[in-house]
């Protein structure tokens, strides 16, 4: 654990180790985040944490020492619906970010434009109280009616709420990306009741997917995350088409104990044991998704957008 800058909480360690898993090239990092600076970009005042500057200069630090290409910067609750942040991340990176978003429901189409001008390809609807005090799904709605061309929409949820949110997650008109495989008990396995339902909501609609992230958060045993291994595999195995990865970094309120970034990215030949495998999990997959026009150009422009590229 690490306090410090006035009480403010790291959650990232400041050593990473190497990963011994060579990436394929071009591998995106599908899930990360910005903290600040707070001094350019303030936190909002219904923050629920409050983190160390962790800005685009440490990302892209970070994203080169475990051997990515690209990174997607989803806004970290902390900055609430002021998209800052991330937006001064994705113009710093030379190309090489995409974001999620996070929005007031009332906002107007000339601001989603110039989301879309940022980098932006999605919005990013929160529903773990412990960080969030409100979700208006009838207002999530109305904004999923209005989005961009191309964009998606992002939830993150957690296992026992699977359920109850069905109604509204199947009403969203747009591809669906779920954080975190929606926090699955995985100490139940790939069989058990939790991974069961979630399958059961893969299999309603051909465009969602889910991030296959995590174990740091999820395998309460830490490493070397077998239980998330045994539990996610046959996600992988079975979707080959709809997963993504992503590092998590700087690992919202995980202070308790620092992951290690290299190591969680040593998960991944565990989780997607084939070339082939991890080239859609870290290259293709992503690429459809927050890339679409550099898909096009490279053939692709006539291929349904849920077929796995370069098949």
């Amino acid at each position: 654990m690490s306090a410090g800058a006035g009480a403010r909480i790291r959650s990232w360690t400041l050593t990473p180790s190497k990963p011994s898993f060579v990436l394929p090239p071009g591998a995106v990092d599908a899930h990360c985040h910005v903290f600040g600076p707070q001094a350019d970009f303030p936190f909002s005042a219904k923050a629920k944490y409050l983190p160390q500057d962790a800005g685009p200069e440490a990302l892209f630090a970070l994203r080169e020492h475990l051997g990515f290409a690209r990174n997607v910067i989803v806004q970290a609750s902390c900055h609430g619906t002021d998209n800052r942040a991330t937006l001064d991340a994705i113009a710093k990176s030379g190309g090489r970010a995409r974001g999620v978003a996070v929005v007031d429901p009332a906002i107007g189409e000339e601001e989603l434009g110039a989301l879309h001008a940022g980098g932006i390809r999605g919005v990013r609807f929160n529903f773990l109280k412990r960080l969030v005090d409100d979700a208006p799904k009838d207002m999530f709605l109305e904004v999923a009616r209005r989005l961009p061309a191309g964009w998606h929409v992002v939830v993150y949820f957690e296992a026992d709420i699977l359920e109850e949110l069905r109604p509204f997650l199947d009403a969203i008109p747009v591809p669906v990306v779920v954080d975190h495989m929606g926090r699955p008990d995985i100490s139940q396995g790939p069989g058990g009741p939790d991974m069961r339902a979630f399958r059961t909501y893969l299999d309603s609609r051909p465009d969602i997917w889910v991030k296959t992230t995590c174990p740091d958060r999820l395998d309460p045993a830490g490493p070397p995350y077998g239980a998330f291994v045994r539990a996610v595999r046959p996600l992988i195995e079975d979707y080959p088409e709809r997963v993504l990865w992503g590092s998590d970094w700087p690992h919202p309120n995980m202070e308790k104990v620092l992951p290690d970034d290299g190591g969680i990215v040593d998960v991944i030949p565990q989780i997607a044991v084939t070339p082939e495998q991890q080239r859609r999990l870290l290259v293709s997959n992503p690429m459809r998704l927050y890339w679409a026009e550099e898909t096009v150009r490279e053939g692709q422009a006539n291929r349904p957008w849920y077929e796995g590229a370069g098949d």
